[in-house]
């Protein structure tokens, strides 16, 4: 297909037996009904496709049945249509599933079409005019007013020429679908094709697929390869949004892949079972009662579901609100996507309505805000969206949720952070796929910190500032450590705190001993000096102190940060000189003697008893002075 050729798809609407899949064979030389018992009974039964190219434009027809007992298959091809071709017949007129069908197709949001008046060489000039007017009245106020109503007739001929010229004219309207966004195909056909394998088909939603690609399979989830690509018919490199389009899948049987499943790029959408949305109840129907059970559409999937009602019991005909729908079965649905619900039993369409957020959370009564969130959704500007997204996620909102739950392109999701960021309003963590938290629970992070610190130091004199995980551990788990660090790493950057190793305090602080508390330091460290390698016992060095036992603790863990004294055990503190010489020792030993020594050589070196000793060769093991090598030790 040339590039140049924009690509619109049709989708036929109307009664049974009004002429839909003869109109279009007569417009396109295909016919629609493929189905053996389609051509026996003389119905359209499920979907059929036609294509017509014509004045630059590549028409793709989706035929749909008109039967009652078939809508769910109409539906499955009217979700993706960008024009509707409502087909009414001359001699009938307006009938139930005319209406049904132009209901649903209001309700998906259809905004051009065109009606084909069929069968018009079964009236006279008079029963045109009369049916005109009817559906003139019939469609006043919608979409459909003042859109072409083309008398046709697929048997003589008569009226094609005006038909084709009235859907291009409807067609240059059409914006068309956005291939920049991520590729999505709803499946509404799945077969084997002989030499090729399994083939996939649909309306081409959003996106882009070519040949070699890697697509997502899902619900499931499975991972295929894309052997290859059609279009209308031909094989084409690329299919673009908005088209017809068949792929042919590697790695999977078509009997694994069924209508309601969706063809997607890899990683960019997510299965849900909850969304909140818009809901609309149909003139004509009867109320809807809270949680009352539905059939729900969307796409080519269905399901059952059920409805919540937000702030209501029931939903009088006519009415719209916002609702919450739990379904049956997991589908995959993005925010603005346009669903239908029918009556459970018996089985009508009661209306339809859009997604807000594909991916919501169970309601709850304690969620007072929900609504207002909601409606933010549905009526905000992106940077409104977006501060609401984040101000419902206390412990951050992550770069991916924001693209699965609106459904946005990666250029405003950036923008928007960006814009909220020089606000203050919203902070941003991290570079390429930040983490998001509003300013304010930042500044109270920031804060937290600041006052903890505080805090730990005027009740700890002695010691010179707050380990770096118990200052974490202190702020609460509510704070993700990514906030917890960036907070930390822009007070030091503001040179409000200071960080040395593991140790944060107040930027320009000390430790400022007493007199007595820098003589008693001074006495520890000259007791353990003095001991060489022989220690004295630690409590027998503390009791000898002027000062009282909790603050001689507090200096000894002075020394001990400050590497003048050095714990090896549990029990036994060296101090750093001693440790020294009996290095400087054991470099000179392996050059006398070998690099091998005994526990009793070492005993003999040092001069120390089997008490010390041990401990000493496990701490040396531990500094990779020596590594131990059966009952001896290898001097490194």
């Amino acid at each position: 297909m040339p590039a140049n050729l924009k690509s619109v798809i049709v989708g036929t609407a109307g009664h049974i037996d009004h002429g839909k899949s003869s109109l279009v064979e007569a417009l396109t030389g295909t016919d629609p009904d493929r189905l053996a018992e389609e051509k026996r009974r003389g119905i359209t039964i499920d979907l059929g496709f036609a294509f017509l190219e014509d004045a630059g434009i590549k028409f793709g027809f989706i035929d749909v049945p008109g039967h009652e007992r078939f809508v769910s298959n109409m539906l499955a091809g009217a979700a993706g249509i960008d024009l509707m071709l409502l087909v009414i017949a001359a001699d009938e007129s307006i009938k139930p599933q005319t209406r049904e069908h132009f209901d649903i197709c209001k309700l998906l949001g259809v905004k051009h079409g065109v009606v084909a008046l069929t069968k018009s060489d079964l009236v006279d000039d008079n029963g045109l005019t009369l049916a005109q007017l009817e559906i003139e009245d019939y469609v006043r106020g919608s979409f459909l007013q003042g859109s072409a109503i083309v008398p046709v007739s697929a048997k003589t001929g008569a009226g094609l020429p005006e038909l084709k010229r009235a859907l291009r004219d409807a067609a240059t309207q059409v914006t068309g679908k956005d291939a920049t966004r991520a590729f999505r195909l709803p499946i509404d056909r799945a077969f084997a094709m002989k030499g090729f394998g399994t083939v996939v088909t649909g309306t081409l939603i959003s996106g882009a697929v070519k040949t070699g690609d890697e697509v997502e399979l899902l619900p499931g989830g499975e991972r295929l390869r894309v052997r290859g690509v059609q279009t209308g018919g031909q094989a084409v490199a690329q299919a673009s949004a908005g088209q017809r389009t068949a792929v042919n899948l590697a790695g999977i049987d078509h009997t694994a892949v069924r209508r309601g499943m969706t063809l997607a790029e890899p990683g960019k959408f997510r299965r849900t079972r909850r969304l909140d949305a818009q809901f609309t109840l149909l003139v004509g129907t009867h109320k809807l009662k809270h949680r009352e059970r539905v059939h729900f559409h969307a796409s080519t999937a269905e399901t059952i579901a059920e409805i919540f009602l937000y702030g209501a019991t029931e939903l009088a005909p006519g009415q719209t609100a916002l609702a919450h729908l739990l379904l049956q079965d997991e589908m995959v649905l993005v925010t603005g996507e346009r669903f239908i619900v029918r009556q459970f039993s018996p089985v009508t369409t009661l209306g339809g309505g859009v997604v807000l957020d594909p991916l919501a959370r169970r309601p709850l009564s304690r969620d007072t805000g929900r609504v207002k969130f909601l409606e933010t959704l549905r009526d905000g500007e992106c940077n409104e969206v977006l501060a609401a997204m984040v101000e419902r996620a206390p412990m951050g909102l992550g770069y991916e949720e924001i693209s699965v739950h609106t459904g946005w392109r990666e250029t405003e999701i950036h923008e928007t952070i960006k814009h909220l960021s020089s606000s203050k309003v919203v902070k941003s963590i991290g570079d390429e796929r930040p983490l998001l938290i509003t300013g304010a629970i930042f500044e109270n992070t920031r804060t937290a910190i600041s006052e903890k610190i505080e805090r730990f130091q005027r009740e700890n004199p002695l010691m010179p500032g707050i380990t770096r995980e118990e200052l974490r551990s202190s702020i609460g788990r509510r704070v993700k450590p990514e906030v917890f660090r960036a907070a930390l790493a822009e007070l030091i950057a503001q040179k409000k705190l200071e960080v040395q190793g593991e140790i944060v305090k107040r930027a320009g602080t000390g430790i400022t001993l007493q007199p007595d508390e820098e003589a008693a330091k001074g006495k520890i460290e000259a007791a353990f000096r003095a001991g060489g390698l022989a220690v004295p016992a630690l409590k027998d060095v503390l009791a000898a102190l002027s000062v009282e036992a909790k603050r001689a603790e507090k200096l000894l863990h002075i020394l001990l940060r400050e590497k003048s004294l050095i714990r090896v055990s549990p029990e036994l503190i060296f101090h750093q000189a001693a440790l020294a010489h009996l290095k400087e020792r054991l470099s000179a030993y392996k050059k006398s003697k070998g690099e091998r020594i005994s526990v009793p050589a070492f005993k003999d070196l040092t001069g120390i008893t089997r008490k010390y000793a041990i401990p000493l060769l496990e701490y040396l093991d531990r500094e990779r002075v020596t590594r131990r090598a059966g009952d001896e030790r290898v001097i490194l």
